[in-house]
């Protein structure tokens, strides 16, 4: 045992030397770079370059196209508009835009005179932009490098078509102001169309756009979120707030909604199953008997059904009696009633009496019954 650790302690006084040995022996990086004049620290190695004519050195060696449909009520404004559209389109980018008015369908085709090839899909968005029903003049944003398009949809949120159409009012607002807030916050252009959102802005303002109609459409009102976009604007604004944490800043909204199914009914306790009906109730005989008031009330020489006859007379009279006590006190209730009402009754036989007077008088004088004839 002695010589074994021995030995382990030879291998780590090894170990140890080896260690030291590598690290004064550390690789000298700085060795093999060397200056570099161009890079120097007005350089931006973020910045992206505009792509422009000639930067591409060969043409498109195959065509790609896309195509949307549009539907019937925009065939007569895309009619009006698709000159300027082909203008923009073939002239300035090499694009071949075509209308079928047919197929009800619109479709984007490189050509050999495109020199950015990451314009068809830019030119693909415009078409998408187009069908949905937002305007020529902010479609053509669509282009820039810096715009970019996100189309929400919005329709399977809710299923019930009422409280869809309650968020979807609700997105927009009394005459469209939470919208308009919205754009203004968002740097976006935004429009409402069918079940369907379209959002057109740069990055950030895309996202913020989708997080709202997201939340709007899962019954979160947008004005906490404009609230929030608010704040934080003015807070981008200090340079200071800028290195801090801004959570004491923005508003904490809980939610105050009553629990409905906080109160959960208590659960049915399942009887056994019991394949025998259940017991008849007592009647008021065998109630009688089971006491011993059947017996009690009757003479004990009666016996068979003159004993139950016996006992249904007595059963009578005592309801008799507790009806009479009841119309007793009834009678003096209704007295200040009776006097009222003979009084009226008075009255009626009175005017009838004067009527039939009037009738008398008329009958002996019937000169005003003769029919006068018309003159000729």
């Amino acid at each position: 045992m002695a010589d074994n650790q021995k030995k382990l302690k030879r291998k780590r006084e090894q170990e140890g030397e080896e260690e030291d040995k590598v690290d004064n022996k550390k690789k000298d990086h700085n060795k093999y770079r060397r200056e570099k004049p161009w890079d120097t620290d007005d350089i931006d190695h973020w910045k992206i370059d505009k792509f422009e004519k000639g930067d591409m050195r060969s043409n498109l060696t195959e065509e790609s196209s896309y195509a949307t449909l549009f539907p019937q009520h925009r065939e007569k404004y895309l009619q009006q508009i698709w000159p300027l559209v082909t203008e923009k389109l073939l002239k300035e980018h090499g694009i071949n835009p075509e209308l079928n008015l047919v197929e009800g369908s619109m479709t984007v085709r490189t050509t050999r005179k495109t020199w950015d090839p990451y314009m068809i899909l830019k030119a693909k968005d415009m078409i998408k932009v187009l069908a949905r029903g937002v305007p020529y003049q902010q479609a053509v944003n669509c282009l820039n490098d810096n715009v970019f398009v996100d189309i929400i949809k919005i329709s399977g949120f809710t299923r019930n078509t009422d409280t869809f159409t309650k968020r979807r009012q609700r997105l927009l607002g009394a005459e469209g102001t939470t919208l308009k807030a919205l754009e203004l916050l968002s740097e976006c252009y935004v429009l409402v169309q069918g079940k369907t959102v379209v959002s057109m802005g740069p990055h950030k303002g895309v996202k913020i756009v989708r997080q709202v109609v997201e939340d709007c459409m899962k019954n979160i009102h947008p004005i906490y979120n404009i609230k929030t976009l608010m704040i934080k604007r003015e807070l981008a604004k200090d340079e200071k707030m800028k290195e801090q944490t801004w959570d004491r800043f923005l508003p904490n909204f809980k939610k105050t909604r009553s629990n409905r199914k906080a109160k959960k009914e208590e659960k049915k306790e399942k009887k056994e199953y019991n394949p025998f009906p259940p017991e008849m109730p007592m009647s008021e005989k065998d109630k009688a008997i089971a006491s011993g008031e059947y017996f009690a009330t009757t003479d004990g020489s009666v016996r068979g059904n003159k004993r139950d006859k016996q006992w249904k007379k007595m059963r009578a009279e005592e309801r008799d009696e507790e009806e009479e006590g009841e119309e007793k006190s009834g009678v003096t209730e209704s007295k200040g009633e009776d006097a009222d009402s003979k009084m009226r009754d008075n009255i009626i036989e009175n005017i009838k009496k004067r009527k039939s007077e009037g009738k008398t008088n008329k009958s002996k004088d019937a000169s005003h019954l003769v029919l006068k004839k018309p003159k000729k």
